[in-house]
């Protein structure tokens, strides 16, 4: 089991900034891919921003250039920088990780997530 903890989120005004984290613990060997998904009342749960252990990274159209995900040196903490929010990114936002353990079991976690309220 691989623990994920997400502080972060609030209340913004349109325009402004938040940063999200999300960090990974317990016996984790190495970390494939950490994503970032948000789900609005009433829809479907939805990709935002996403980074490969190479470092590769890929956002949901909305969301380029405005958001930008980066992680920590030792790859068990990801971020999200959003900047010039609008109403329309108001969710609650939950980061995922997938990769394997000691035992090179395989695994895929979501964090419990994260309330971001945007008001106009």
């Amino acid at each position: 089991q691989v623990p994920l903890v997400e502080p972060g989120g609030g209340l913004v005004q349109a325009g402004g900034s938040l940063r999200l984290s999300c960090t990974a613990s317990g016996s984790i060997f190495s970390v494939d891919a950490m994503t970032w998904y948000r789900q609005a009342p009433g829809t479907q749960r939805e990709f935002v921003a996403g980074i490969l252990s190479g470092g590769d990274t890929k956002y949901e159209d909305s969301v380029a250039g405005r958001f930008t995900i980066s992680r920590d040196s030792a790859g068990k903490t990801v971020f999200l920088q959003m900047n010039s929010l609008k109403p329309e990114d108001t969710a609650v936002y939950y980061c995922g990780v997938r990769g394997s353990d000691y035992a090179k079991r395989s695994f895929a976690e979501w964090g419990q997530g994260t309330q971001v309220t945007v008001s106009s």
